[in-house]
C-alpha cells in the first residue's frame, strides 16, 4: 500500500451544516501511483590492474643460498653479540661465496652500472644469460643485461661487501670488512690470508687469477704514510684458482709501486708501478706464468 493513499472516513452518517446529507459510502478517487525510477544499467567496470610481482622477490624465494645470507646479515647485531665480529664476518664471507650474480642483485647490492643503488631493471637482469655463440668469448657484464652484472658493491653497511665474478661466472672473489676495517678475502670460498692489510678492490685476469693490492713492506726505502693512513708503496697479491695458491709480489727497493698494475701478455706476467706506466707499456718486472698443476684422477 502506498503510504500516501487515503483511508475511507469511518465516521457516522449525518447532515453537514447548511447542506444536504452526503452518503459516506462513496469513496474518494485514489491518486495514481507515482512512477518509480527505473534502474540504470551500470557500465561494466574494467578489471583493476594487479600489482606487478617483483622478479627479485621471486628469485629470492627460489634461492636458499641468498635467503641464508639475508637472514644472517639481518641478524648481525644479535650474532655479533653472541659470537664476536670476527666470527660473524667469517661466516658471512663463507655464505656470500656460495651466491650467483643474480643472488647478489636480488639482495639489493649495487652493481657495475651503479654501485650506490640496487638493480633497477629486474625484468631484464633476472633472466638467464644469453648463450654464447660457438667460439664466443665471455665478457664481463654491465647491466641492464640478462644474468645480472659481474661486480657488486655494498656502499652503506659497516661490512662493505664486494663480489667480483669472472666473465664466465665460474669463479668469484668476495671481500668483507671485518674488525678495525680489515679486509677479509675469499676466492671460490677459500679464505686468502695475507701478512698485511688487503685492499677491498681487485680484478680477474684470464678467468684464473684474482689480483688485489696489499700494503708494501715497512722497510722499503720509499715506504711512507700520507693522507688518512694511506701507504706510499704497495705490493700485489695474486690468487691462482687453478692451483689454489696465493702469490705475493713485492717491489724491489728501487721500484716505486704507488699504484701497481698486473697484466698478462703472451703467457708472461708484466708488473707496472702505475696505471700511467701500463698505458705507456713500461713494466718494472716480468715473470713467466706457471701452468696449472694436473688434477688427480
Amino acid at each position: 500500500m502506498w503510504p500516501w493513499r487515503r483511508r475511507r472516513n469511518r465516521g457516522t452518517t449525518g447532515t453537514q451544516p447548511d447542506g444536504p446529507r452526503q452518503s459516506q459510502s462513496q469513496s474518494q478517487p485514489e491518486p495514481e501511483p507515482e512512477p518509480q525510477p527505473q534502474p540504470q544499467p551500470q557500465p561494466q567496470r574494467e578489471s583493476e590492474p594487479q600489482p606487478e610481482t617483483d622478479p627479485w622477490q621471486e628469485w629470492l624465494s627460489g634461492s636458499p643460498e641468498a635467503l641464508a645470507v639475508g637472514q644472517w646479515w639481518g641478524d648481525a647485531a644479535e650474532q655479533i653479540a653472541r659470537l664476536g665480529e670476527e666470527a660473524f664476518c667469517e661466516r658471512l664471507g663463507e655464505l656470500l661465496s656460495r651466491l650467483s650474480p643474480r643472488d647478489f642483485a636480488a639482495l639489493g647490492l649495487g652493481c657495475s652500472r651503479r654501485i650506490d643503488r640496487s638493480c633497477r631493471e629486474p625484468q631484464t637482469c633476472s633472466q638467464d644469460p644469453v648463450p654464447l655463440p660457438a667460439g664466443g668469448r665471455p665478457r664481463l657484464r654491465q647491466g641492464p643485461v640478462a644474468g645480472a652484472c659481474s661486480d657488486f658493491w655494498d656502499c652503506y653497511s659497516r661490512f662493505g661487501l664486494r663480489a667480483a665474478f669472472t666473465a664466465d661466472d665460474r669463479h668469484r672473489a668476495v671481500t668483507v670488512q671485518g674488525p678495525w676495517s680489515r679486509v677479509m678475502l675469499w676466492v671460490d670460498g677459500v679464505r686468502v690470508e695475507a701478512p698485511s692489510f688487503l685492499d677491498q678492490t681487485g680484478y680477474w685476469l684470464e678467468n684464473r687469477f684474482y689480483v688485489t693490492e696489499m700494503s708494501g713492506p715497512d722497510d722499503h726505502p720509499l715506504q711512507g704514510h700520507y693522507g688518512m693512513g694511506q701507504i706510499a708503496v704497495l705490493s700485489l697479491v695474486i690468487h691462482d684458482v687453478a692451483t689454489a695458491t696465493t702469490h705475493i709480489v713485492e717491489p724491489e727497493p728501487h721500484q716505486d709501486w704507488s699504484d701497481p698494475v698486473a697484466a698478462l701478455r703472451d703467457g708472461e706476467w708484466r708488473f707496472y708501478p702505475t696505471r700511467e706506466a701500463r698505458d705507456a707499456g713500461r713494466p718494472d718486472r716480468t715473470l713467466t706464468v706457471l701452468p696449472p698443476h694436473p688434477k688427480a684422477g
